[in-house]
Order: structure tokens, then C-alpha cells, then sequence
């Protein structure tokens, strides 16, 4: 009798187990039960659908095309870094979309770091935003734009990435770098991107269970310096509805799997990259804050040293939310497409 019940409480708690690490189904926009389709969206090579938004200037008077990647737990809302004031001045027209699984996008449960970029060339295919055009990538969108130097460079008249997130395991950092730069996270952020990159089957469950804490960013507390906090406040108020939909088909396929892909095992090294620009047809940027909390400035500045095709601007005093201090907006847009410094 006691034996049978260990096998029954045994196979009761796996079933439990199995089911805890399983996410629920994404409530996918357009479906039975899901949130409306609002968003103007294309249909993608695989039948899936990508919401965008148009900024700046019109399309065919525009002297410049980008296409912004937005960051994580974010949307195609979230494109303040180009002001109408910057769009007017130089002529910038600015599509952003939501990246699958966020905001009205159809999520992608094989995405990886060489599919978006192809979504990307669809997205500008699609938008005839001609042979070239330029990319912004702010955060975790900086992994999108390292994507697309890889897999679509001849497409590009110009980079920029933006306090781009930065994959710990990426093989061309010295094993002391990355070790010392991934110590200096909350302990619990560390243990979110260990099983993000060695169980991602299990990163669902880390970070909705309630017995310890799970990736601050999620939780929206993570490291934020002074500069950052006072830059928030502002930002964020009036949007917080705006957050809450870049998540509306569920937290797995929006940031939990931006998690999975972003620290996980990438098909390549942005530090192995050869110059897409040898004709000095466009140039490549990398910005980063010195007091950033989020992404160590450490691992920056060793990427771009391996680069000596990237441009790096480093922003003394300047945190994760740099870009939307006074001036830089400005700074970054007119160097990407000026070339001003």
C-alpha cells in the first residue's frame, strides 16, 4: 500500500512538473478570443504577419529609410528616437514593427537570429523602401541589427546599434571578460539567463513561479543608474497602456523567447563580422553609456575593438536610457546619416 502511493504521488508530481513548464498557448491577434487586429501588417514568406508603424516624413519624399528594432518587453510604438523636429531637418522617413510574438505580430516558435533578418528584408521588400536602406537597433533590437549585418549586409546603407544587448556566451570573448562582466548582474538576472541559454524548455516556468525571484528586467526592476530612472519617469508616462499590449499574446513568445534566442547558442559571432561598407557606402555604429546597468560596458567595448570597421561612441555618465537625453538624439541620427561626429 505505501509503495503505491510514493508511485502515485511520484507520477502526480511529474505530471505536475510537466505541465508547470509548459507555456499556454499565445493568443494570437485575429483569433477566437484574441486581442483585434488594429495595426497595419504584411503577410510574411511562412503566412505569418508582421504589425508595422510609419514615422517621420513621407516615404516618397524622404531622403533617408530606416527601420528601428525595438527592445525588449517593448513595441513598434516605442519610436521616440526620432523626433518630428529630426525627421523634418533631414528628411527621415522611420518604419518600426513589432517583432514576432510582440505586440500585433504573429509570434515565430522557430525564430532565430538569421530568421528576423530575413523578416526584416521581406518588411522593406514589402514597403519598397528600395536596394538599401539603414537600421537602428536600441537593446535588445541591437540583436536584430547584428542579424542583419550578417545575413542581409548588401542591403545596407548603414547600422547603428544602440546600448545593443550583448550575449555572454558569444565565443570570441575571453573567458575572464565575460565571466566578470556576468557576475556583476542581480544574482537572480544571472540564474534567468542560465536557463534561458542551457533549459530554455524551463525559461516559462523560472520566471512566472512564485518561490524566488526571477529576471528583474521582467519584473521591471533592473539595474538603473540615476540618469536612467529620471529618464523613465518621463518616458513612460501615459504609455503605460502601450506596454502592456507589446505583450497581449502572452509573455512566452514575446520576451520569455526573446530571452531564449538572445542568450542562447547564435549561428555566428558579430565579432567575426567583415566590413559591409569597404566602399565607405555607409558606415556602422555602436553607442554605449559608461555607467549602463543592464549591458556591462566591458563586453562594448571589447566588441568594438575586435571591429575596427564599427564606429564606437561611448557616453560618459550615460546609462541604458542615454539615447533620450538632451542631444542625442540628434548626435546619433546626424552621425549615422551625415556622418558627423
Amino acid at each position: 500500500m505505501f509503495k503505491t502511493v510514493i508511485v502515485v504521488l511520484l507520477i502526480g508530481l511529474v505530471a505536475w512538473a510537466f505541465q508547470a513548464t509548459r507555456p499556454p498557448p499565445p493568443s494570437i491577434c485575429g483569433s477566437p478570443g484574441g486581442p483585434p487586429i488594429t495595426a497595419t501588417r504584411i503577410k510574411l514568406r511562412d503566412g505569418r504577419h508582421l504589425a508595422y508603424k510609419e514615422h517621420g516624413v513621407p516615404k516618397e519624399t524622404a531622403k533617408f529609410k530606416i527601420i528601428f528594432f525595438h527592445g525588449f518587453g517593448s513595441s513598434r510604438h516605442d519610436a521616440s528616437i526620432l523626433t518630428p523636429e529630426i525627421a523634418e531637418e533631414l528628411g527621415v522617413y522611420l518604419v518600426s514593427f513589432d517583432r514576432p510574438g510582440y505586440g500585433e505580430s504573429d509570434p515565430d516558435p522557430k525564430r532565430t537570429m538569421k530568421s528576423i533578418a530575413f523578416d526584416v528584408e521581406e518588411l522593406a521588400d514589402q514597403l519598397g523602401l528600395e536596394s538599401k536602406f539603414y537600421v537602428i537597433g536600441y537593446s535588445m533590437g541591437g540583436q536584430v541589427a547584428w542579424s542583419c549585418l550578417k545575413y542581409i549586409p548588401h542591403r545596407l546603407a548603414g547600422a547603428t546599434l544602440i546600448a545593443p544587448v550583448v550575449n555572454y556566451w558569444l565565443p570570441g570573448f575571453p573567458a575572464n571578460l565575460s565571466k566578470e562582466a556576468y557576475y556583476k548582474q542581480f544574482p537572480q538576472d544571472q540564474w534567468a539567463l542560465r536557463v534561458a541559454h542551457y533549459a530554455p524548455w524551463l525559461t516559462y516556468w523560472w520566471n512566472t513561479q512564485k518561490w524566488f525571484p526571477s529576471s528583474s528586467v521582467i519584473a521591471g526592476k533592473p539595474k538603473f543608474p540615476p540618469q536612467d530612472i529620471k529618464l523613465i519617469t518621463s518616458l513612460l508616462r501615459g504609455r503605460e497602456k502601450l506596454k502592456e499590449n507589446a505583450k497581449q499574446q502572452g509573455e512566452f513568445e514575446s520576451v520569455h523567447r526573446d530571452m531564449m534566442v538572445g542568450f542562447g547558442s547564435w549561428e555566428f559571432d558579430p565579432m567575426d563580422l567583415e566590413n559591409p561598407f569597404v566602399d565607405n557606402e555607409g558606415s556602422g555604429h555602436l553607442w554605449h553609456g559608461d555607467e549602463d546597468g543592464l549591458v556591462p560596458v566591458s563586453l562594448q567595448r571589447y566588441i568594438a575593438g575586435r571591429l575596427s570597421w564599427i564606429h564606437y561612441h561611448e557616453v560618459p555618465g550615460g546609462g541604458h536610457m542615454f539615447p533620450y537625453a538632451n542631444g542625442m538624439r540628434e548626435s546619433i541620427f546626424k552621425t549615422l546619416l551625415l556622418g558627423e561626429k
